[in-house]
């Protein structure tokens, strides 16, 4: 008496039902026991869906570097310096003093004077532009990024640093928006966290801050549950 096999599998490139003894697979007439094969199947075992976990885990819920527009206020103070010192390239003011206070000064005074005037002016000149210039390039050379496991950022223009702090070790977290923020659409998030390197640390004048207020929030309390962690108030 002659016994079938009535055991079952799928193929691996169509997923008909076969018998599991076969070699080739009569719908797609793909082979069963090439490497190609052998390589799909390790692809689809369990170690492919760990890896598939640790994407998810990876993937970037939040990234972004401070917005210019968060240096409103420092322009703003710079322009009143810049108009002071275009006043004092501009305006006569040995000349004007001279009249309005009868000072009686001599030429060669009135001279040194005015040189002294013109010096004052370019160097206020001078140091606002370079500071707001700085500004920019610290600025623009941070970088935030933000996945379910972990927040790291790069900051820094010549020692460049890059570091990372892990989501379960954040305690609490606030948003900081002035007018000014307000205005120009952008924020601050603030962090309270048990990691000794960056006890405090935070996002500077970002965009979308309210996303990255519920990203960090829901973020933060699933690392919790994930690795049974507790903070005491």
């Amino acid at each position: 008496m002659t016994v079938i096999d009535l055991q079952t599998k799928q193929c691996l490139f169509c997923a008909e039902t076969i018998q599991a003894q076969a070699i080739k697979c009569r719908f797609c007439g793909e082979f069963l026991n090439s490497d190609k094969a052998r390589a799909l199947e390790a692809n689809s075992g369990p170690d492919s869906q760990s890896s598939e976990d640790e994407r998810i885990d990876d993937k970037i819920l939040f990234a972004g570097n401070p917005s210019l527009l968060g240096m409103a206020p420092a322009v703003i103070k710079g322009l009143f310096f810049l108009v002071a010192a275009y006043l004092l390239l501009k305006l006569p003011l040995e000349i004007m003093a001279d009249d309005l206070l009868s000072l009686k000064l001599t030429e060669n005074q009135v001279l040194v004077f005015g040189r002294y005037r013109i010096i004052a002016g370019l160097g206020i000149a001078t140091i606002v532009v370079l500071r707001l210039v700085i500004k920019m390039i610290k600025l623009k050379m941070i970088y935030y990024e933000v996945t379910a496991d972990r927040i790291e950022w790069g900051r820094g223009i010549f020692d460049r640093r890059v570091d990372n702090l892990d989501m379960f070790r954040v305690i609490d977290l606030n948003m900081r928006r002035t007018v000014f923020d307000v205005i120009f659409g952008i924020g601050s998030v603030s962090l309270i966290t048990t990691d000794k390197t960056d006890p405090e640390f935070a996002f500077e004048k970002v965009r979308h801050c309210r996303l990255l207020y519920d990203v960090i929030k829901k973020s933060s309390l699933e690392a919790d549950k994930q690795n049974r962690v507790i903070h005491l108030e």
